[in-house]
């Protein structure tokens, strides 16, 4: 930590994994909402919650803004979690169907 303080690289690190959280939601939201629709919202709400938890917890700048962006974006995976809903339902992204005999299928 002392190296990244030094040579100011806070801000260049925090940018960085804001881009990899961010890019490790968009997937979660896409699968989850075609694996188990909208219910699974609560689950992006407690890992929110977690993320807030974790601002408090660290003192470390570095962590703690880590921590807040992993919330946020986690909290912003609800609304995307049911406007991804209205993209499958446009036809945008493909729906998972059950068939006939209860096993789901993917079209």
């Amino acid at each position: 930590m002392e190296f990244i303080t030094e040579n100011n690289l806070t801000g260049l690190i925090i940018g960085f994994c804001t881009f990899l959280i961010i890019g490790l939601f968009h997937p979660l939201v896409i699968k989850g909402e075609y694996y188990f629709g909208t219910r699974c919202w609560w689950v992006f709400l407690l890992l929110g919650i977690a993320g807030i938890a974790g601002t408090f917890a660290f003192g470390n700048v570095l962590i703690s803004s880590l921590c807040g962006v992993f919330a946020f974006s986690a909290l912003w995976g609800i609304n995307e979690l049911f406007q991804q809903r209205r993209r499958v339902e446009k036809g945008w992204f493909p729906k998972r169907e059950k068939k006939e005999d209860g096993r789901e299928t993917n079209h």
